[in-house]
């Protein structure tokens, strides 16, 4: 069964003196997604009607596709993903999902808080090294979240909310998270993320779309060129966990302070890009944090003329090249995705926060409000 909210109606436009014909209308819809097998999950359309379409699920918070026109004004769909839920379910590449409860890893699959050590299930072996990736084995990214659409100040989005036990993934404490996707009429696609615990637990929540500007499946990303607002990176181990250090970019492969493509020096001789076959490192962004977004990263795809910009409240933003796509996953479309056919570009606090006491903290504790907020904006020049 299909919903339709109206977020511009006629009578709307009459109010405002503009001519029916002359006002866009922007729309929220929803409908059944999970079938027989999985009962409440669903997927919610919001567009803005000025040029920006996405598709949400309240499975793992999923962003599904995210429409949009290039400079010519034909749209494509520029987020990597699949057609249906039964994909995803078998899906290990994390496409679209918020992640959680600590997003990227955690060495060693445990850290000590308050004098307690917990343990987490070990999912990810970079290196032959273990370690806990993105919350667990399902983390936030493979449950159903309750879903409310709402508008605001005539934007339409979608409020998710899920309830994480204590002990579940060997995290402590009863979190309830909340994932607010709106669709603003500058067509920027907004997260902000919240949380409250009734116990002392890490939380770093992000959102893990691949993108490709040229659209989804339409070939690899190294001509994609990149902007980071960032001067230091954290370098990793074997295990690509951050040894601690914030590094200089300044004469790296890892400077992005001007805009360089993808492929210029993925393949150069440096230990840092051997480790993790690519890019796949947290940057440390620069400028003061607040509750304001500040920019974080922009990417231009020169053909298609699109231009994301992110900006974010988040201490760092992890670039991941897409190093382990292999040409072995089909999309929605049916194209195969090719070895670096998206890159991902995670806002978040630094991987292994919990274990590094030099690194922002992750740390909620009860009483306290965890809110992090992060823009997309998709624009053509």
């Amino acid at each position: 069964m299909k919903k339709l909210f109206s977020l511009c109606s006629a009578f709307l436009c009459v109010l405002l003196g503009l001519s029916v014909t002359g006002c866009t209308q922007a729309t929220s819809s929803s409908e059944e997604w999970g079938g027989k097998d999985h009962p409440g999950v669903r997927l919610y359309t919001i567009d803005n009607g000025h040029g920006l379409r996405v598709r949400i699920s309240n499975f793992g918070a999923l962003l599904v596709s995210v429409e949009t026109p290039d400079k010519n004004g034909i749209v494509s769909d520029v987020a990597l993903g699949y057609a249906t839920l039964e994909e995803y379910l078998k899906d290990s590449t994390y496409f679209g999902v918020v992640v959680g409860r600590v997003a990227n890893r955690i060495a060693g699959g445990q850290f000590t808080l308050d004098g307690t050590t917990y343990t987490l299930p070990k999912n990810n072996t970079p290196g032959g090294i273990p370690c806990t990736l993105h919350g667990g084995n399902a983390g936030f990214s493979r449950v159903v979240w309750d879903a409310e659409p709402f508008v605001s100040n005539g934007d339409s989005g979608l409020r998710l909310t899920y309830k994480s036990k204590d002990g579940e993934e060997g995290f402590p404490g009863n979190l309830v998270a909340t994932v607010t996707y709106t669709v603003l009429a500058d067509n920027t696609l907004r997260v902000e993320y919240g949380a409250v615990t009734d116990k002392a637990t890490p939380v770093n929540l992000s959102q893990h779309s691949y993108f490709n500007l040229a659209g989804e499946g339409n070939g690899d990303i190294l001509s994609h060129e990149v902007r980071l607002n960032s001067l230091q990176f954290t370098p990793v181990n074997a295990g690509l966990i951050p040894t601690g250090e914030l590094r200089s970019v300044i004469g790296t492969p890892f400077d992005f302070t001007k805009p360089h493509t993808v492929g210029e020096r993925i393949n150069a001789k440096d230990e840092q890009l051997e480790l993790a076959g690519g890019y796949d490192h947290n940057w440390v962004l620069a400028g003061e944090r607040g509750k304001t977004p500040r920019l974080a990263a922009e990417v231009y795809e020169p053909k298609s003329g699109r231009v994301l910009t992110i900006s974010t409240t988040e201490p760092g933003i992890q670039y991941y090249s897409g190093n382990f796509l292999d040409g072995s996953l089909k999309g929605k479309s049916g194209k195969v995705y090719l070895k670096r056919g998206g890159l991902a570009l995670e806002t978040q606090h630094f991987p292994d926060s919990p274990n590094q006491s030099a690194f922002p903290s992750v740390i909620l504790r009860p009483g306290e409000h965890y809110r992090s907020v992060t823009e997309f904006k998709f624009s053509t020049r």
